[in-house]
């Protein structure tokens, strides 16, 4: 992927984030309801209780924003297209150890604040486990939303690209840019250093693009490559006939701005006889 392409998919990345902030702002309380549950045997509720668990939600919106923030970094820094193996694992570590720092600080400096006794052993040994798992559930949502996004955007590519070939190839005619379907496309030739556009109606127009290029944005359904040369559409050959050497004459409509005798090669025969009676 090119320079251009990748800064596409960073782009790309970060609209798709845009739309999973709504999702975290509403699960992370309930995350943090959840390890309460899983944490605290014996709740009680009244004001400590709604205290620390507003608390706890902040610091948990203050480390998901952290995680978030250093994985559009990386997205700078080291994509996924560059060596997405060695990116995720760098994900992994580096959003990890920013959890776990401010989770660890914050309860350390709020125990610190609020009470007389240290942090209990149990939040180490314990909660700590708990807050990992946590945070590669996180890793593991952007991590799928990251190739999601990618998906739909190959999709959406795949359908400009699809919306293009059903259109025709764009072509210049004086100051008027003009779009030839293909099926008024008669074939396309080289003529020296020109690519030459025939349509059905004997116009012609040049093209700024090779062959190979015209080659790949057509149809191959619809045309077929002769040669080095040459590029017809099935519309154009009436029919062809075998000549010495395997060799394929070809039987044209209307010779207009074409050879009277366009032959394809031996090697190309057996493919070109294919595709004429699938058409």
């Amino acid at each position: 992927m090119n320079r251009l392409e990748n800064q596409s998919a960073i782009t790309s990345t970060r609209q798709a984030l845009q739309s999973e902030i709504v999702l975290f702002l509403v699960l992370i309380p309930l995350i943090n309801a959840y390890n309460y549950y899983l944490t605290y045997t014996n709740i009680r509720f009244g004001w400590f209780l709604i205290s620390t668990y507003t608390i706890d939600t902040l610091t948990g919106y203050g480390v998901w924003w952290s995680i978030r923030s250093s994985i559009l970094w990386l997205d700078q820094r080291l994509p996924y297209t560059a060596r997405p193996l060695k990116r995720i694992a760098i994900q992994g570590l580096l959003t990890i150890s920013i959890g776990l720092f401010i989770i660890i600080a914050s309860t350390e400096i709020l125990n610190a604040l609020l009470k007389d006794k240290p942090v209990p052993m149990s939040f180490y040994q314990y909660d700590i486990f708990i807050f990992v798992i946590w945070f590669i559930g996180i890793n593991g949502f952007y991590i799928s939303f990251h190739y999601y996004s990618e998906w739909q955007r190959t999709e959406q590519l795949r359908t400009h690209d699809k919306t293009i070939r059903q259109e025709g190839i764009r072509v210049r005619s004086g100051r008027q840019e003009l779009s030839v379907p293909f099926s008024e496309i008669k074939g396309v030739y080289v003529d020296g250093d020109y690519t030459v556009l025939v349509t059905e109606q004997s116009k012609k127009y040049l093209l700024d693009q090779s062959l190979d290029k015209v080659e790949q944005s057509i149809p191959s359904e619809s045309f077929f490559r002769l040669n080095r040369q040459y590029i017809l559409n099935r519309q154009a050959i009436e029919g062809f006939k075998r000549i010495e050497n395997g060799k394929l004459s070809l039987i044209l409509y209307n010779t207009d701005h074409f050879p009277d005798t366009l032959q394809v090669s031996r090697t190309k025969a057996p493919a070109f006889k294919a595709w004429f009676q699938l058409v």
